[in-house]
């Protein structure tokens, strides 16, 4: 299969959709001239022009606002926010309209809307550009959350939001990946929700990760069995909501220990409600208690060097593994 960068993997779908629909159009902040913060739009003005393709003023909330009022419509708006930290700006638009509306109105109005945005740390730009704020939209029902981890995941899982998904999805895509590289197929595909990816499979030890901390925890069980003899399954979730607690619970009934990584900081972090559902359906199963490694409860830091200690690393990970395995 041809290569492709994850950066071009989201522009190629987004134009891909854009052709057969013509419901689907972009809104978001530089996403037209300048191609987007990480050129995911890049050359798409030039495509479809400035109706299809708008250059907003600054202001998430309207942005989002917007968007949700089109979705309603009939429209399939795609709206880039750039950095997830700024969607604290639109969280009522997000949170109390797009999440709600549907159930709200008996199923009579849908609102298939994907809002993308870039999350995560790695780049040095400091506490208000690098959150991880998942957890926060996991709480809420109405909501449908893709993290993708490869180019392959961000065509596909972008395919099936735009496509088949009818409730708004919050599309994380990770900053430090855009310039990442994997094998894409050509022609129509698609990645379901809610199924997870088994990345590497083992016999001592789950790993379960999501998003580019899925990547570095590959990494981490690749050094484990090449160092240490440790044969760890890991898991890529692919998708928070839904998630897929039956390919986890599968590996954990195999397995007997788990750990759970993530780049968001540890109080309240989305895995410690995974944490929980393992707990209720898989206890017997387990042969020490579950695990996790995940960001440091400080504000990012810019300094690259506090930024890293900040953030859970692959000899973080490894270690890990290695304490749970004596255990």
């Amino acid at each position: 299969m041809p290569e492709r960068f994850y950066w071009e993997a989201i522009r190629d779908t987004l134009a891909e959709e854009m052709r057969a629909n013509e419901k689907v159009f972009l809104m978001g902040e530089d996403i037209g001239v300048w191609g987007g913060a990480y050129a995911a739009t890049k050359g798409l003005l030039d495509e479809f022009g400035p109706e299809r393709v708008r250059d907003t003023p600054i202001s998430e909330m309207a942005i989002t606002g917007a968007a949700v009022g089109a979705a309603m419509c009939g429209y399939r708006p795609v709206v880039e926010i750039q950095y997830m930290d700024f969607l604290t700006l639109a969280m009522d638009q997000l949170v109390n309209q797009a999440a709600k509306n549907r159930y709200m109105f008996g199923g009579k109005t849908t609102v298939p809307l994907v809002l993308r945005t870039q999350g995560g740390a790695g780049r040095s730009i400091a506490a208000q550009h690098s959150q991880s704020l998942e957890a926060w939209f996991v709480h809420v029902p109405g909501l449908l959350i893709a993290t993708p981890s490869t180019p392959y995941d961000a065509k596909g899982l972008l395919r099936t939001a735009l496509r088949e998904e009818e409730n708004p999805v919050l599309f994380l895509e990770h900053k430090m990946l855009y310039g990442t590289k994997g094998e894409v197929p050509d022609g129509d595909f698609s990645v379901p929700f809610g199924v997870a990816a088994v990345r590497r499979t083992g016999k001592d030890v789950t790993v379960v990760s999501y998003g580019r901390m899925a990547n570095t925890a590959l990494a981490a069980c690749e050094q484990l069995a090449k160092d240490d003899q440790i044969d760890a399954e890991m898991i890529d979730l692919r998708t928070l909501k839904p998630f897929d607690l039956v390919a986890v619970l599968e590996s954990v009934k195999k397995t007997g220990r788990v750990l759970l990584c993530s780049e968001a900081v540890k109080t309240g972090n989305f895995v410690c409600e995974l944490a929980m559902r393992i707990n209720e359906h898989a206890f017997d199963d387990l042969d020490a208690p579950v695990r996790r490694v995940c960001a440091l409860d400080v504000p990012v830091p810019m300094s690259p060097v506090l930024e890293a200690e900040a953030i859970p690393s692959q000899e973080r990970i490894a270690q890990a593994v290695r304490s749970l395995i004596k255990e």
